[in-house]
Parts: C-alpha cells; structure tokens; sequence
C-alpha cells in the first residue's frame, strides 16, 4: 500500500528542513543568531528547523542570506514548491485511462513557449500518427492493465500535437536512430509514422536532430526527458513520471540536452537516416 499523501508531505517538510539545518550549522550559526539575524523569534527558527513550521519563499530566502549561502535558495524554494507528489506512480495517473492522461497536460502545453525533447525509446508523443499512438498506447493498457480507452486517448493526443502548427510556440526534437528501427507497430504504420516525421521537419518552428549508431558521443544514452521553457522538466522511467523544477535539475537537463544535441545529425543528413529506417522495412 503506499504512504498516505499526508506523511508524503510530512516527509519532504524534513527532508527539507534537514537542508536547513545543515546549511546553518555549516555557517557556525547557532539558532538564536540566526533568528537575530533573520528578525524574527527563536521559536520560529526551531519550528523551521524541525519540521514543525512549513517556512514561505521569504523565509528560505532570509534563512539562506543569514547563513551567507543565497546560492542555495533557489533549488529549497523550488523544493518548498513542489509537490510532494511529484514522482507520481504511472499507476496512479493511468489508473482513470488514457484519454485524461493525455488531456492533463494541456494548460503546461498552452503555457510553454519552447520545448525541447529527447527521446531514446519512441517517436514522441508530438509527432505521432494516430495509427502509431495507436500501437503504441494499446500496448501500454495492456502492460499496465489500463482501462482500455485508447481510441479517445489517441484522439486526445492528436488534438493536443495541434499545437505544433502554433508558430509561436518553437520545438526541438533529439532522437536517437534507434527510435526509427524499434518496432512498435505494423510496416505500414511505421512506413506511416517515418513519413510523418519527414514531413514536420518542413516546419519552420520545429527541429528535428537524430544520434547516429555511429556518432562518437560526448554523453550517453539516456531515459526520455523533456524541458518546458527553463521552468521544468517530465523524466519517466518505467514505473513513475517525475516532474523536476529545482533550477540545478533543469540547469543539468538543460546541459545534457545541449550535449546530446551536439552530436545528432540535422537536414539532409536525419532525412538520410529516416529514409534509411524506411528502406529496412522492406
């Protein structure tokens, strides 16, 4: 069973308060001069201190001025603001289906103005045919014993990727060339779904680099991640979706994304290797 999302909450109170403590000891402080500098009661630093009293954005940041490390507010505000439930068991969100899976993202993707993606497993998600959203979502219901709705989650996938045609919003796709062999669907759906994506890279607000088995890589391999703008970061794994906002995380994502950029081949070179893809399906 898992924990109630009470004790979650407490949990990450401790966690958090514990980064506290440690920065105020590593300051030589003790928890009477950081309240004299901070200008507030003793009672309050330890309520803080001890997982008591959940402190405000103002309070992180005074505590950190006051220990003479401001380099680490950012990163326990950003903590201080997530949600304990950040890591959410795929479980959890598929456990209503599909369709409201897809459709939950919807205001972040309205809000976003740049995207960018990587991806080491599948086509992703924006540059889906329905035929291989399809394939792809039916297998996920089935892996995760789904309430099997997917012909309203493709549905609500397709409405969602409109968003690509929005000249304001500006995306960057890496792939690895191994996301054009692995076969997810039928021949022709995946003859489809490589056409599909030769025709987007015509797109002026899109850009679509693919890792060659052959590249000599500066980093390696990695799970799929996308950043929205600078603000926040989707990492998956196989049992649970995080959502990152620390700015050292997106900061890190950000860098690994660049290095992997690096090293993918754009233009005509992607085209070679997309027609490629096409041709062993022969």
């Amino acid at each position: 069973m898992p924990p109630h999302p009470s004790s979650r909450v407490q949990k990450a109170r401790e966690a958090l308060a514990g980064r506290l403590r440690e920065i105020r000891k590593d300051a030589g402080i003790t928890g009477r001069e950081l309240a004299i500098r901070c200008r507030w009661s003793e009672s309050k630093s330890s309520r803080i201190e001890n997982a008591k009293t959940p402190p405000s954005d103002s309070d992180i940041s005074a505590w950190c001025r006051a220990c003479g490390a401001d380099d680490q507010a950012p990163d326990l505000i950003a903590v201080n603001r997530q949600s304990a439930d950040a890591h959410v068991q795929w479980k959890q969100l598929q456990r209503t289906g599909l369709r409201r899976l897809q459709e939950s993202t919807g205001d972040l993707y309205q809000e976003t103005k740049t995207f960018r993606v990587y991806v080491s497993d599948v086509i992703p998600g924006f540059l889906q045919t329905p035929g291989y959203a399809a394939a792809l979502l039916s297998s996920i219901a089935d892996f995760r014993g789904t309430p099997d709705d997917v012909s309203a989650a493709v549905a609500a996938r397709i409405k969602r990727n409109a968003i690509l045609n929005n000249g304001a919003r500006r995306f960057s796709f890496v792939l690895e060339e191994s996301v054009l062999r692995y076969r997810l669907c039928s021949a022709e759906t995946m003859a489809a779904q490589l056409g599909h994506l030769l025709g987007i890279m015509d797109l002026q607000n899109v850009a679509v680099g693919i890792i060659p088995f052959s590249a000599l890589r500066t980093v390696w391999p990695m799970p799929t991640f996308t950043i929205f703008d600078d603000s926040r970061v989707h990492a998956d794994t196989l049992d649970a979706a995080s959502t990152l906002t620390q700015p050292s995380q997106v900061e890190l994502y950000a860098r690994a994304f660049d290095r992997l950029s690096q090293v993918a081949a754009r233009g005509a070179a992607a085209r070679s290797l997309i027609a490629g893809a096409l041709a062993s399906l022969d």
